[in-house]
């Protein structure tokens, strides 16, 4: 069997039961979001749809059962790397093959109202990789049935002007322990770079980038307030068309944000938990 590609699919930022707040905040940004949608297995959410990718505000209807936390186990932010795939039964057969697989193929959907009224069924099949790999988040392959009822044309448009994740940042105190469980996955046709602090691997439009905090410090980049060493999913950027736009949107939204000579960023207190970082950037 052939390696899995890389790819990212989206980014799950877990907000527990605050997806009203959230909700609130990340329009505020600038980011247009879908309405909130209910999944068939019990958690809810809101999109924020890009080019290639998409970021996902996961939670919980405050007034819903509360056994629904218990359906990803994960801390709040940064928590959620997902991976686009075509075969989600053949991407299951290769994790059992690398010793990374968790339970088999899931299937769910979410109703949908399309931006022009229609009603459809977004619906999806995932595989998890096993919760032992990632003890401080998730991941998993997602097959979309229905791509169309997420990648819409008008839900891509955003104040802000982002374009795509650009890059998903991993910090750890040992980057090149937390990198094994990417190089397991996704070697030999595709192998993570670095040099003993940063690990990079371009999946897609987007980089995985697996850093030490000494290394977040020197980029900005804050650590999460549970952060104890162990490898954290803490920080996302986005390429934008323009960092104008973004910081007019910031500043109309009253988002407090700080500056360096090429990119806009947003300490994790003020976002649930993640750094979020706005940069200009030419594919």
């Amino acid at each position: 069997m052939t390696s899995l590609i890389p790819v990212v699919d989206h980014a799950v930022i877990n907000v527990d039961d605050q997806l009203d707040q959230a909700q609130t905040l990340f329009v505020r940004m600038g980011f247009q979001l879908t309405g909130r949608g209910h999944h068939s297995m019990g958690s809810s959410n809101h999109l924020a749809i890009f080019g290639e990718n998409y970021l996902e505000l996961l939670g919980y209807e405050p007034d819903g059962s509360a056994d629904q936390k218990g359906l990803w186990h994960s801390p709040v932010g940064l928590s959620g790397l997902v991976w686009k795939t075509d075969d989600a039964d053949m991407a299951y057969q290769y994790l059992q093959q690398r010793q990374l697989a968790g339970e088999p193929p899931t299937a769910f959907f979410r109703p949908v109202t399309l931006p022009d009224g229609q009603t459809r069924e977004a619906r999806f099949c995932i595989t998890r990789l096993n919760a032992d790999s990632l003890p401080d988040g998730f991941s998993f392959f997602c097959q979309h049935l229905t791509p169309d009822a997420v990648w819409q044309p008008a839900w891509q448009q955003h104040a802000n002007g982002v374009i795509d994740i650009s890059q998903f940042v991993i910090i750890a105190d040992h980057p090149h322990s937390a990198m094994q469980v990417y190089a397991r996955l996704f070697q030999p046709q595709y192998k993570m770079a670095g040099n003993g602090e940063d690990y990079y691997l371009q999946a897609g439009k987007t980089r995985l980038r697996i850093i030490s905090p000494r290394q977040a410090k020197e980029e900005f980049i804050a650590l999460p307030d549970d952060y104890n060493g162990q490898p954290r999913m803490s920080a996302l950027e986005f390429s934008v068309s323009s960092l104008k736009r973004v910081r007019d949107c910031l500043i109309s939204g009253d988002i407090h944000f700080y500056a360096t000579s090429n990119m806009l960023g947003i300490a994790p207190q003020k976002a649930f938990n993640t750094t979020l970082r706005f940069r200009e950037w030419d594919y």
